[in-house]
């Protein structure tokens, strides 16, 4: 890697050259050139360039990118060349939802465990799993081994959750609450705001009814 300090724009685009190499994988593809990628993809041939030289490269002058290798390549860079474990914290209709899509993910990342609060819902089942109590969350991620933290519960609890989480020992998490968490700096935090995606996407539409 040629320099440690990645702008997050440039790691948020990694996953998304990752989707599109994989189509192209079932497609037989075995080579593309930027410019090709570029038409694909929607960025620009450069900006393509750009982003993958910070870590090396990959590409031949007069023969492009290999699919097979520059997918293995971004796998390594974002870490999913290895396993990682993830617990579930909130088993209502979101914690329901993420459940189901982080079940569908095939790529290195397993759900241990689902916690929930709400007694009417421990020992039910979810997705095959049977609902466990939040008041054994810390035990089950020391002794499990847990990676990753997903919290699916309301904004009030949400702090509570995540230091019980970083207490326990777990690497990263990936924050579904209303609010804003606060995590020590050696844990890894994505917060997922949907209603700030959903204003973004109500700014745009706006901005190009303006242009019209």
């Amino acid at each position: 890697m040629k320099n440690s300090k990645i702008s997050n724009a440039v790691i948020n685009r990694l996953p998304r050259y990752r989707r599109y190499l994989i189509e192209l994988q079932k497609k037989g593809v075995e080579k593309i050139s930027s410019k090709e990628f570029s038409e694909l993809i929607g960025y620009t041939a450069s900006q393509i360039r750009q982003d993958l030289n910070n870590f090396g490269g990959f590409g031949q002058q007069g023969y492009g990118y290999s699919v097979d290798g520059l997918k293995s390549e971004i796998d390594a860079i974002l870490g999913l060349d290895k396993e990682y474990r993830m617990v579930i914290i909130g088993a209502g209709n979101l914690g329901h939802a993420i459940t189901k899509y982080a079940k569908s993910i095939t790529a290195g990342f397993k759900v241990c465990g689902v916690f929930e609060k709400n007694e009417k819902l421990i020992g039910t089942k979810l997705e095959g799993m049977e609902i466990m109590s939040y008041e054994g969350i810390v035990e089950f991620v020391e002794k499990e081994k847990i990676d990753i933290g997903v919290i699916c519960v309301n904004g009030d609890s949400a702090q509570e959750v995540a230091d019980k989480l970083c207490f326990a020992g777990i690497k990263g998490i990936w924050n579904f609450a209303r609010v804003d968490i606060e995590v020590p700096p050696h844990v890894a935090l994505e917060s997922m705001q949907l209603s700030d995606n959903l204003h973004a996407l109500a700014y745009h539409m706006n901005d190009i009814r303006k242009k019209r």
